[in-house]
């Protein structure tokens, strides 16, 4: 990275950013204001770094990350280079991960270690594990010996499992010591983390034994021992866990904080709340994307990669929409002669989809949660099911008393609440039994769910409409 010069840094601010009047850099409804933004784009323009560092520098990373994202790709690098050292590399952890590596890969590797070497370890990991080896292992090679065997540790532990989520930084102390020792400790010792709220207790050969919350410690007496005020760690979590399953047990039993441990029960680690709180947004944000049969993509994407992770799925939603449309042509005599029927025929399908969507919706993020399992599989098995009979009960007389009176033929009206009520209860049922299948089989039900329950859906409804119809116009 050039040094953009002395005159550059103390150049005076631009008319448009001198009009800034400062405050919270957020509109009403949550999006960046319009107008810092602009202001922004002027001072980067104009190389203004009294604006910069005086409304820029100094924003929370949340924030930075916002701003990142709003402006466009050449103002962040630009504005990155501006603020060299004063830019806070913690902010990546809040951008996507194209716009995370775009920016990266434009600094120099000395840039990042310097920065890297100030920040916790979870998200240095979480900067760090984006980068191609060779430069991992240059910007590892940059640190102090004890932080670059912590971030390599993290880094070894696969993606998206506990190990690589876990801050390295916590406090550890043996059982004999007395809470005086603990104290003076925490006191003396400077390499401790910046903010905690528990000790863990630990054996010789750093086993975890227990842990000790920091308000009970700060309410003991100095002559006490800490095994004697110590408690069960009852929830550690094995740093091979996935994430997701650790984010559960933070839900399950309130946590704040938990032990990472090794698979020999050595504690290597602490997840903490606010990492936990970033892993239940990251699942639900891919269930929901999985859902709509969009892969890992986010809206930094250009459009060769967006294209490319919606495709595939396009393509299997064609083939079951061929088999639909072939369903279709066995009746097609039917449907020449009653012209009625390719009018009312998408409605049985389209109701039936939009079912079938809720029940798998509700059934897919059970089974992420946990809370559906094969104790009560059964139970809401037979609930959708006659939530589908009594939907269809519902949506069948509706419509087939709307298609009775616009074709003043009550055969027709009777047809479609008749498939009305088929397609709905084989929604629903498609809907809870498929995901369970999926999810038996080993398969992610929110990849897989959607373009088979819209097959059966569309299968079904048109099968069973047109069927009927041919049926009972050829026996009157």
């Amino acid at each position: 990275m050039t040094d953009s010069g002395e005159d550059d840094r103390e150049r005076a601010p631009s008319v448009e950013a001198a009009a800034f009047d400062g405050g919270d850099i957020y509109a009403p409804d949550g999006s960046v204001r319009s107008d810092f933004l602009m202001h922004v784009g002027a001072a980067i323009a104009d190389r203004d770094m009294l604006f910069l560092r005086r409304h820029v520098a100094n924003l929370h990373e949340s924030e930075m990350g916002d701003l990142l994202e709003a402006i466009q790709p050449e103002q962040r690098r630009a504005l990155v280079s501006l603020l060299g050292d004063e830019f806070d590399l913690a902010a990546l952890t809040e951008v996507d991960e194209a716009i995370r590596l775009d920016i990266v890969e434009h600094l120099p590797n000395e840039q990042i270690a310097a920065a890297i070497g100030g920040m916790e370890s979870d998200d240095a990991v979480y900067i760090l594990e984006d980068l191609d080896q060779e430069d991992q292992d240059e910007i590892l090679s940059k640190l102090p010996f004890t932080e670059r065997i912590r971030l390599r540790r993290s880094l070894d532990y696969p993606e998206s499992t506990a190990g690589r989520r876990m801050r390295s930084e916590f406090v550890a102390v043996p059982p004999f010591w007395t809470i005086g020792q603990t104290i003076d400790y925490m006191r003396e010792d400077e390499d401790l983390p910046d903010s905690f709220t528990e000790i863990f207790v630990i054996d010789p050969t750093f086993r975890l034994v227990g842990v000790v919350d920091l308000d009970r410690v700060l309410r003991s007496k100095r002559d006490i021992k800490v095994e004697t005020v110590m408690r069960q760690t009852s929830h550690p979590i094995p740093a091979l866990m996935d994430q997701e399953e650790a984010a559960q047990l933070f839900e399950q039993y309130d946590l704040l904080s938990a032990a990472v441990v090794d698979e020999n029960g050595r504690l290597v680690g602490v997840l903490t709340i606010d990492d936990v709180v970033d892993v239940i947004q990251e699942e639900a944000e891919e269930d929901l994307m999985r859902l709509g049969g969009v892969g890992d993509e986010e809206l930094s994407d250009t459009v060769l990669e967006t294209s490319r992770s919606r495709v595939p799925w396009l393509l299997v939603n064609l083939f079951t929409a061929a088999i639909a449309a072939s369903v279709i042509s066995i009746f097609e005599a039917t449907i020449e002669e009653i012209v009625a029927l390719a009018i009312l025929m998408p409605i049985v399908a389209g109701m039936g989809g939009n079912a079938g969507s809720q029940t798998m919706t509700v059934t897919v993020r059970a089974l992420a949660t946990r809370n559906l399992d094969i104790h009560n599989a059964w139970r809401v098995v037979r609930r959708e099911a006659g939530v589908g009979l009594l939907n269809g009960v519902l949506c069948g007389t509706l419509i087939g008393c709307v298609a009775g009176l616009w074709f003043h033929d009550a055969n027709i009206g009777g047809i479609i609440a008749t498939a009305m009520l088929i397609n709905m209860m084989a929604a629903a049922l498609a809907g809870i039994m498929i995901p369970l299948v999926l999810d038996r089989v080993g398969a992610d039900p929110a990849v897989s769910s959607t373009v088979f329950v819209t097959a059966v859906t569309d299968t079904t409804g048109f099968f069973s409409f047109l069927g009927l119809a041919t049926w009972w116009f050829a026996i009157h």
